[in-house]
C-alpha cells in the first residue's frame, strides 16, 4: 500500500524542465533513496510534496492522517531554549498530559472527587503507554547518538551554527517518531560514528522514508529502494544502490540510443517539409508538420554542466609549510587535548574524527578566525592558503554567481568570469539567478569556484563534499589528487579520500595513521 503517491508531475524554470509528467509511489515499507545530478530538482522534489510550492502540473497525494517528519538542509531553530528543553519539545503532549495530571491531584487535595480520579488515572495510562517517565533519558540517548552531548545539552540553542541547528532538528524530528521522514541531506554536519548510529536508527525505522543524499556510502546502507532523476523523469529501482545504479547505467544507454534515433528521426521529417511544404506535396508536408507537433519529444541528455576543477597552484620556498605544538582550540573551555603534527610541501591530508565540533574549530583557529587557548602554530612564510568554508552563507545572497565572482576578482572581464563558473559546473541558466534560489550543489560550485579563483600552495577545505553528487564528487578528488600542492582536509565520507590521501589525523583519538 503506498503512503505517497506523486503522478504527471510537471515543473519548468525560465528554459529549465525538472520533471515532465512524470512521478513515483512510496510504500509503506519503503526507505527510499532519491539520487540525481546537482540542479536536478531533487529538493524542490520535497518542497513539492510537503507544499511548500506548487507544481506547475501534477497530483500529489498523501495517504490519510499520516504523522510526517521534514528535515530540511536549511533547517532553522529559532526557539530560545535550551537545546535539551528544545528537544523536550518533541513530547509536548506528553508533558501537557503529566501538568494536567498535577493539576487535577492538586485539585482533588481540595476537593476529592472521584472523576477526577477517573480522569487522571486515564492520563496516567496514556503517559505510561508512551514510556514518559523514560523520555529524557531517551533525549539523551539519541542526542549522543548525533553528537550533540559535546555541543553541551544546557547550551542556548539560539547560539548555535547552522550545522549545530541540522543536528538538533534532526534529533528532534526522530524523538517525535513520525510514520514517514523526509529527510534532505541528514549526513552533512554529522561524523563518521555519528553516521553510523543514524543509520542504525534508520534500518529500524517501521514506517518508510525519504532521504536525499549524495553520500552514497550513507545510501548504500539504509535503502530498499531507488528513486533517480534524469532527464525530467523519476525512476524507482528495487533493491540495492548498487543495483540500482547497475540497472540507471543500461536504462541510460537505451535512452541515449532512442533519444539519437528521435532525433534523426526528426531532422528527417523537418527537411522534407522545408522541402515540400510550397510544392506539389504540400499536403503530405503538412501532415507530417502535425505529427511532428505531436510527438513526444525526449528530452535532451546531458543538458546539466559538468565541473572540471583545476586550483591553480603557487610554488613555495620552503618544504614545511605548517608547524603545530602543542596547540590546544576551543571557545570558553579547550575542546581537545593538545595538538602537534607537521604538515610538509606536498603532503595531502585529512582530518577525522571526534563528535561533531572539534575538527572545525581546529581549522578556524589555524585561519585565525577564532582565538587559541593556548600552544603555538606557525605558517611558513611563503604559504598561500585557499580556504573552503563549510557554511552556506553569503554576504548578500541576492547576488547572483556572475556578480560573486566578479566582486571577488574585479580584474576579470564578464566573459572570463563565466568561463570560469562554467569550469565549476555552473549551468548558464544559472549564472544571473540570485544565490539564494540555488540549490545546495550549485552554492557549493559557486565557493569552489571562488577556490579557482587565486594560486595557492596549501589548500584548506571544510567539509566540501556537502550537497555535491557523486559524479561531481569524483571530478573534485582528482582535482585535489592533482593539485601540486599540500591539502588539509575535513570531511566525514571516507570513500571521498580514501585513494590518494596521504595521511590522517585523527583528532578523537590524537593520534596519525598511514592513509594507504
Amino acid at each position: 500500500m503506498s503512503v505517497l503517491t506523486v503522478e504527471h508531475l510537471q515543473q519548468q524554470f525560465v528554459d529549465k524542465v525538472l520533471y515532465e509528467d512524470t512521478g513515483f509511489a512510496l510504500n509503506q515499507d519503503d526507505h527510499m533513496g532519491i539520487t540525481g545530478q546537482n540542479g536536478a530538482g531533487k529538493s524542490t522534489l520535497i518542497k513539492i510534496i510537503t507544499g511548500q510550492i506548487q507544481p506547475d502540473d501534477g497530483k500529489i497525494t498523501w495517504k490519510k492522517h499520516l504523522k510526517i517528519g521534514y528535515l530540511d538542509q536549511y533547517a532553522q531553530l529559532t526557539e530560545q531554549l535550551t537545546i535539551f528543553d528544545f528537544l523536550k519539545t518533541a513530547f509536548q503532549e506528553l508533558y501537557d498530559l503529566n501538568a494536567e495530571n498535577e493539576q487535577i491531584y492538586a485539585d482533588y487535595a481540595e476537593n476529592p472527587d472521584d472523576d477526577l480520579l477517573a480522569k487522571a488515572g486515564h492520563n496516567q495510562e496514556i503517559l505510561e503507554a508512551h514510556d514518559f517517565y523514560g523520555v529524557e533519558t531517551l533525549i539523551e540517548q539519541v542526542a549522543t547518538g548525533l553528537g550533540i552531548d559535546a555541543i553541551g545539552l544546557d547550551r542556548d540553542s539560539g547560539t548555535l551554527s547552522g550545522g549545530q541547528r541540522s543536528k538538533v532538528i534532526l534529533a528532534k524530528l526522530l524523538l517525535e517518531k513520525p510514520d514517514v521522514l523526509l529527510l534532505d541531506e541528514p549526513t552533512n554536519y554529522l561524523d563518521t560514528n555519528h553516521i553510523e548510529w543514524l543509520e542504525g536508527y534508520l534500518n529500524e525505522f517501521e514506517g518508510a522514508f525519504i532521504v536525499i543524499s549524495h553520500d552514497y556510502e550513507f545510501l548504500g546502507q539504509i535503502t530498499n529502494c531507488i528513486c533517480d532523476l534524469e532527464f525530467g523523469k523519476f525512476t524507482k529501482y528495487r533493491g540495492s544502490l548498487k543495483q540500482a545504479l547497475r540497472q540507471k547505467e543500461a536504462n541510460k544507454e537505451t535512452y541515449l540510443k532512442a533519444y539519437a534515433t528521435q532525433q534523426k528521426k526528426i531532422e528527417k521529417t523537418k527537411a522534407y517539409i522545408r522541402k515540400y511544404k510550397a510544392g506539389s506535396r504540400s499536403t503530405m508536408a503538412k501532415s507530417r508538420e502535425k505529427q511532428l507537433a505531436h510527438m513526444d519529444v525526449l528530452t535532451p541528455p546531458g543538458n546539466l554542466a559538468q565541473a572540471n576543477f583545476i586550483f591553480p597552484y603557487q610554488p613555495s620556498a620552503t618544504k614545511m609549510l605548517l608547524d603545530v605544538s602543542d596547540l590546544v582550540v576551543g571557545y570558553e573551555k579547550p575542546l581537545l587535548a593538545p595538538f602537534n603534527f607537521s604538515i610538509m610541501q606536498p603532503e595531502k591530508v585529512v582530518v577525522t574524527g571526534f563528535n561533531g565540533i572539534g575538527k572545525s574549530t581546529l581549522i578556524k583557529t589555524l585561519l585565525g578566525l577564532i582565538p587559541k587557548i593556548s600552544g603555538a602554530f606557525e605558517f611558513s612564510n611563503t604559504v598561500k592558503v585557499g580556504y573552503f568554508k563549510q557554511e552556506l552563507l553569503w554576504e548578500n545572497d541576492h547576488q547572483t554567481p556572475l556578480e560573486i565572482v566578479q566582486a571577488a576578482a574585479p580584474k576579470l572581464t564578464q566573459k572570463m568570469v563565466r568561463r570560469q563558473l562554467a569550469r565549476a559546473g555552473i549551468e548558464k541558466d544559472n549564472v544571473d539567478k540570485p544565490v539564494k534560489l540555488l540549490s545546495g550543489g550549485e552554492q557549493t560550485k559557486v565557493k569552489l569556484c571562488l577556490l579557482m579563483l587565486f594560486p595557492a600552495n596549501f589548500l584548506i577545505l571544510d567539509e566540501p563534499t556537502n550537497h555535491l553528487d557523486d559524479d561531481t564528487k569524483n571530478i573534485l578528488a582528482q582535482a585535489l589528487q592533482d593539485f601540486e600542492g599540500s591539502v588539509l582536509l575535513v570531511t566525514h565520507e571516507p570513500g571521498f579520500y580514501r585513494d590518494w590521501i596521504d595521511r590522517v589525523i585523527d583528532v578523537e583519538k590524537l593520534k596519525t595513521d598511514t592513509g594507504r
